[in-house]
């Protein structure tokens, strides 16, 4: 199987989240089960069924989090440096509007845009790959073609 590039910070926010599904959440919904069992008629009784499909998403989540973890490939960005590549915070400007962003390209269970965290696999991430401190990346996007320069590159 194929390794999944995580930062150490991503990783960590990953385990975090399976430990606490498996000591928080589980224990809490075998609790909420148990307790709608109680009630008698398990056809009719919708707090049962809240449980089991609540119980359902969490088993899946922790399977899905524990497939993650076992094939994570953690990397150091602080140990890198020169042109765009995993790990890498890069400051942009649009070529259109002046506009700056900052993105860190991390792996996909990491991402998350309004951070800031661009998703390895996106567009722009894959444009910016390899490029350096200076070079402008063309980008076909789903609002339509944009054009970025980087200013500057950093691993931290």
């Amino acid at each position: 199987m194929e390794k999944i590039p995580l930062t150490r910070a991503g990783y960590q926010k990953l385990d975090a989240e399976l430990k606490h599904l498996k000591t928080v959440e589980r224990p809490a919904i075998i609790r909420a089960i148990s307790e709608a069992r109680e009630h008698g008629d398990l056809s009719e009784n919708a707090e049962y069924h809240s449980a089991k499909e609540k119980q359902s998403f969490i088993e899946g989540r922790v399977k899905e989090l524990e497939g993650v973890i076992s094939l994570a490939d953690v990397i150091d960005p602080t140990k890198m440096k020169g042109a765009v590549k995993f790990g890498a915070t890069v400051n942009l400007v649009d070529e259109d509007t002046d506009e700056e962003k900052t993105f860190q390209i991390v792996g996909e269970y990491e991402a998350d845009i309004e951070k800031g965290l661009l998703n390895i696999k996106s567009p722009l991430a894959r444009a910016l790959i390899g490029k350096d401190e200076g070079d402008s990346v063309e980008v076909r996007t789903p609002g339509g073609d944009k054009s970025y320069e980087i200013l500057s590159i950093a691993y931290k």
